[in-house]
């Protein structure tokens, strides 16, 4: 399994339709360590019906006016785009429709986003397949059955360069709530690439994520909790998200096995920790050593405590003084004594 953590830093729409805080929030993606930025390509009427119906505990006129304030135009895009090149972090996507996919894909992203209220649009996943870049496909909301249903829409299309995302679409999502043994499930009942798109305000479920075998990780940022949008106040700040990002970089280091169990930094502590075996008093040479005769203590030295069996019982070949260490050279082993017996 791959041991590197893609970290997609989602910066949403919480530009605000500002291109200089879109520049902003690209370049808190590239200085926290972020291996892409992403943000939402939408297009109000590409994915809400116009009109006024009820929409929940939103006013849908006035979700659509906050939708239509953060549209930016297809120039802006690549604009951001080429801007993201100059930072030397990867640009991407999440789309809704048809005409965002357009766009997104001209710029040959790494991969092309499916939010999880799109986990059942099968035609969008469909055209998206066409494309044939890299889809990360969130499950919030979704049940095994309901991704079952799509997955197999993909296959039938011959489309299988996937990422699943495992994700509690709640905002913000309390650590607790989020489930992430639920990535093992997805993984081994799907047998893809696994993530998780995580909306909780810390680290600790996405170290979780990552030791369930997760290797991609999305994250809300902004550099203002305060400012109005629907994600600002649960994204993490830019203090808060290099430390999301830190600690995932940390995990990935603790649990990837290394060539050698004992480090040089493991070696130095055992000289002082471990215990080695010592004259407790001078003993003259023949004499037949007792468990009354050994110390075990620290330092390390020359014969190591689980050696203690080998010294017992045995004959002492050269005077030893008191708290001299124990080597092989001042014994005559059992073996040695039986053999000049015989």
């Amino acid at each position: 399994m791959n041991k590197h953590a893609h970290i997609i830093a989602e910066a949403g729409v919480n530009h605000n339709g500002n291109m200089d805080y879109a520049k902003r929030l690209i370049e808190i993606a590239a200085n926290c360590g972020a291996d892409s930025v992403k943000f939402q390509i939408i297009n109000p009427y590409g994915l809400y019906l116009p009109g006024d119906y009820n929409y929940g505990h939103y006013d849908i006129k006035k979700v659509i006016e906050n939708r239509f304030s953060t549209v930016l135009t297809d120039e802006q895009y690549r604009s951001l785009n080429d801007f993201s090149a100059e930072k030397g972090i990867a640009f991407s996507g999440s789309i809704f429709d048809e005409k965002g996919l357009d766009l997104l894909a001209s710029f040959n992203p790494p991969y092309i986003k499916i939010a999880s209220c799109d986990l059942s649009n099968i035609r969008l996943l469909r055209q998206v397949a066409e494309r044939g870049i890299k889809m990360i496909l969130s499950t919030g909301m979704s049940t095994l059955q309901e991704i079952e249903k799509s997955l197999n829409v993909l296959e039938k299309a011959n489309f299988n360069n996937l990422v699943l995302l495992h994700c509690v679409s709640i905002y913000p999502c309390p650590v607790e709530k989020t489930n992430v043994a639920f990535i093992k499930v997805l993984q081994d009942k799907f047998g893809y690439e696994v993530g998780f798109s995580d909306h909780t305000r810390t680290a600790e479920a996405a170290i979780a994520a990552y030791a369930y075998g997760a290797r991609w990780f999305e994250k809300h940022f902004t550099f203002d909790n305060s400012l109005e949008g629907f994600d600002h106040k649960h994204a993490q700040n830019e203090e808060e998200f290099t430390r999301y990002i830190s600690a995932i970089r940390d995990i990935e280091f603790s649990l990837n096995p290394a060539s050698n169990k004992i480090t040089d930094a493991e070696k130095y502590t055992s000289e002082r920790a471990r215990r080695s075996l010592y004259a407790s008093r001078d003993l003259p040479a023949g004499h037949l050593i007792s468990d009354d005769d050994v110390l075990c203590v620290r330092p390390s030295a020359i014969m190591n405590a689980n050696e203690i069996d080998t010294l017992i019982g045995s004959t002492v070949s050269k005077d030893i003084k008191q708290y001299e260490a124990f080597s092989h050279s001042h014994i005559k082993s059992h073996e040695s004594k039986n053999s000049s017996d015989m």
